[in-house]
């Protein structure tokens, strides 16, 4: 299977036109540029954000444009330590116009199917899928690009189900 780079798929944000849509589906993720945030973090100690400059521009870019770009995040609770982190910069990423609700993993609806094997994935513009792939650590792969117009059909689906239950970031707390 090929896979794009992390920075490969952020350049889909530059050729969608209505709607990127992200299903997150882990507790934890092992992003190489997370790593030192998320340390001093766990210290206790400040961070500066830098580090986020540049999915904060893309996203600013791209939503103030029109288009939309929304996250469901699908975690366990009691939280991990990680997912009270992303929660608490998860303000960072709704300033810049991305519109994120957080669904517990014990309330997904009865009988839901995860498609691609569980993994997390992006939906643009209805068409296309960057389908992320993980090591056993959690690291980043790369995300698979399928254009399978059934698999699309079915996460779109899912996209509907899972957005119109899950709840606004607003209203969720760890």
């Amino acid at each position: 299977m090929d896979l794009i780079t992390p920075a490969e798929r952020d350049r889909l944000f530059d050729s969608f036109k209505r709607d990127a849509f992200h299903l997150e589906l882990r507790d934890d993720y092992g992003s190489p540029i997370e790593n030192t945030p998320y340390a001093r973090w766990q210290r206790g100690e400040p961070d500066d954000l830098t580090w986020l400059d540049s999915w904060m521009a893309l996203m600013k870019r791209v939503t103030s444009a029109g288009k939309t770009v929304r996250r469901v995040r699908v975690i366990s609770e009691p939280h991990s330590e990680y997912v009270t982190w992303e929660h608490s910069l998860t303000r960072l990423n709704i300033e810049a116009g991305e519109d994120i609700r957080w669904l517990p993993r014990h309330l997904l609806p009865e009988g839901t199917a995860l498609p691609l094997r569980g993994n997390d994935w992006w939906l643009y513009d209805d068409r296309l899928l960057a389908v992320g792939h993980f090591d056993s650590e959690g690291r980043v792969l790369g995300s698979e690009i399928v254009e399978d117009p059934d698999t699309v059909t079915e996460c779109t689906r899912l996209r509907d189900l899972l957005w119109a239950v899950a709840v606004p970031h607003a209203e969720y707390s760890v």
